[in-house]
């Protein structure tokens, strides 16, 4: 049976108490940062394309980039903010100063994040042999890996206070490191180049993820109070952290499957995947938004057992998440070779070289709604007070599906077919997730939800059948401008058919940016 809500203090739960002004602000905030973040992204991508274009060393530098691309979702965005958020509001819920909290649990984190840096590093010709056996240098793989392992330390230490801080309602500048981050990159491969090759690259990461913790630093002291005198060590139990931290990790070798079939195919089939991935994950993560900047009203609803206000925005987070990646994924669809060339093709990055990573970056974008389905179910299951293993245990059933998957697709449809293996996977892991949240852990109209998902799906659809069906009448004009054009026409199309297949209501939720019913 589910326990009946409990009455909140005032200040239990902003967005439902106060109205959306405070979610709407924290929305915005986070968007404009992260859109700038995402801005400098494509100004790193391009550069390291037009530089180095798509070659054997820019595919061994693709496998040294798995260490910050596996401890970014461990421990900025994923598992390590899913524990410290719900403990931070937990131990805050019980009493306790959160300025005591975070500076009692630091020590120990910092401990482990250097050994763990430590070991990644002297790993490193082992990890780079095992993680692409196919391909011929290794020895430059390695030695990007030994560079970019300092960001184990670095995106820990981001992680750690970009949590702190959301918990204490602050999130500019959790979101602005991304800024500081790409323009080490970027500041690394226009000085160092010609000197260093593609190792260069690897040295702008490394100082990214200093440039992360020298951005929060600051707000950290200045927003939850300097260092306390004297306080009592403070361990966070890593039973708590192992489910998280699993199906992180579990996630993520979804790129490891993907690299490790594709060392085996034609040289640059590892950077068409990264460079198509790279693109279409941009509409994820801006998808996410709303569910990063509610998750703390999430954890502190359901450590206070108010069931209905939990449920209440999972279900709204989760339709405005959908409506935007559906209208993002008919666009991605219907106009990749366009998007890939007005991003990508100049210098070293060839014609060929579009070609290959649009195909590759169509097929990934069939699974963005199940990459945003994981994102936001997840935080469920981790604001428990006792994590749940079920999150992993589905991720390694999208995992074997992705691993058996795609050397079956990749005689047919080359590196694209990698790209679909990771889609169904994914897919897959959302679907199960969806499936298994119930009683006591948390209620939702599943029912309802499926069939608004399946009206945006079918929209988009829709959308992208009618792109494809125009696009041969429009004049060759710029890509910049044909670009733009492709945008605003997808998002009428969205719009319009969304409109016919009866999903007003739930396009109405993303465009006003705020959860139903609420």
């Amino acid at each position: 049976m589910t326990p009946p809500a409990v009455q909140k203090p005032a200040t239990l739960n902003p967005v439902t108490t106060r109205g959306h002004a405070p979610l709407a602000r924290a929305t915005t905030v986070t968007m404009l940062l992260v859109i700038a973040g995402t801005v400098t992204g494509f100004a790193r991508d391009l550069l390291v394309a037009g530089v180095f274009g798509a070659s054997a060393s820019t595919d061994a530098f693709m496998i040294a980039w798995t260490v910050p691309e596996t401890a970014a979702p461990l421990l900025i965005e994923g598992a390590l903010s899913f524990l410290l958020i719900p403990y931070f509001s937990r131990a805050v819920a019980d009493g306790r100063p959160l300025r005591e909290v975070v500076w009692a649990a630091l020590p120990k984190v910092l401990l482990a994040l250097v050994l763990l840096t430590a070991v990644t590093a002297a790993a490193a010709p082992l990890i780079t042999r095992a993680l692409a056996p196919g391909m011929p240098d290794h020895s430059l793989a390695a030695r990007c890996m030994q560079v970019t392992a300092l960001t184990v330390l670095g995106f820990g230490l981001a992680g750690y206070g970009s949590a702190a801080l959301r918990t204490h309602k602050v999130f500019g500048p959790p979101a602005a490191i991304y800024l500081a981050y790409n323009a080490a990159i970027i500041a690394a491969v226009a000085l160092g180049h010609s000197a260093w090759g593609i190792v260069s690259v690897a040295y702008g990461v490394a100082a990214g993820g200093l440039a992360m913790v020298l951005i929060l630093a600051p707000s950290v002291v200045r927003r939850i109070g300097p260092p306390l005198r004297g306080g009592a060590a403070l361990s966070i139990s890593w039973t708590i952290f192992a489910p998280i931290a699993a199906f992180t990790l579990i996630r993520q070798a979804q790129v490891f499957v993907e690299r490790f079939v594709a060392s085996s195919l034609p040289t640059g089939s590892i950077s068409y995947l990264n460079y198509a991935q790279k693109i279409a994950q941009v509409p994820m993560v801006a998808s996410l938004i709303v569910a990063t900047v509610s998750f703390p009203a999430l954890a502190r609803a359901i450590a206070a057992r108010d069931d209905e206000s939990a449920a209440r925005r999972v279900l709204g987070d989760m339709r405005v998440a959908a409506a935007l990646i559906l209208f993002s994924t008919a666009f991605l669809v219907a106009h990749a070779p366009d998007v890939v060339r007005l991003l990508l093709e100049h210098g070293a990055f060839t014609a060929g070289d579009t070609e290959a990573t649009a195909w590759s970056m169509r097929l990934y974008s069939l699974g963005l709604l199940g990459q945003v389905a994981v994102g936001v179910l997840c935080r469920v299951y981790f604001c428990a007070q006792q994590p749940m293993w079920y999150p992993a245990v589905v991720m390694v059933a999208g995992l074997v599906l992705t691993a058996v998957a795609a050397p079956l697709l990749v005689p047919a449809l080359g590196v694209g077919g990698v790209a679909l293996a990771n889609a169904a996977g994914i897919t897959l892991t959302g679907a199960l997730l969806l499936r298994g949240l119930r009683a006591p852990l948390l209620v939702l109209p599943k029912r309802a939800l499926m069939f608004s998902l399946g009206r945006l799906t079918l929209a988009a659809a829709l959308a992208t059948g009618a792109c494809f069906a125009v696009r041969p009448a429009v004049p060759d004009l710029p890509v910049l401008v044909l670009v733009l054009l492709e945008a605003a026409g997808t998002a009428a199309a969205f719009v319009i058919a969304a409109l016919l297949v009866g999903a007003k209501r739930d396009l109405s939720a993303a465009l006003r940016l705020r959860e139903e019913g609420a």
